[in-house]
């Protein structure tokens, strides 16, 4: 499975078919003291949801990790990227 590149640029995913319910994780050990875990999450591929297994990340220092996740807005559902958010 490819799982979709980080990237500064954002393109915005608005579709009429919601997300499966979210898959639960058990995170194994931090590779290393202090790593943040980002839960996995429903990615759209274009015709269907795609889950993308959670991962470790180094920390951010002052900031903290805003999981990828869905919005309900109307009709549609709107995702949202994973992003680090200053504390």
């Amino acid at each position: 499975m490819t799982l979709p590149a980080l990237s500064q640029a954002g393109v915005a995913v608005d579709i009429d078919v919601g997300p499966p319910p979210v898959v639960v994780e058990t995170p194994p050990p931090p590779p290393q003291v202090g790593y943040v875990w980002a839960p996995g999450y429903w990615y759209w591929e274009g015709h269907r949801h795609v889950w993308v297994p959670g991962r470790y990340m180094e920390p951010r220092p002052g900031h903290r990790w805003v999981a990828d996740h869905w919005e309900h807005r109307g009709p549609h559902y709107h995702y949202e990227p994973g992003h680090w958010e200053r504390y």
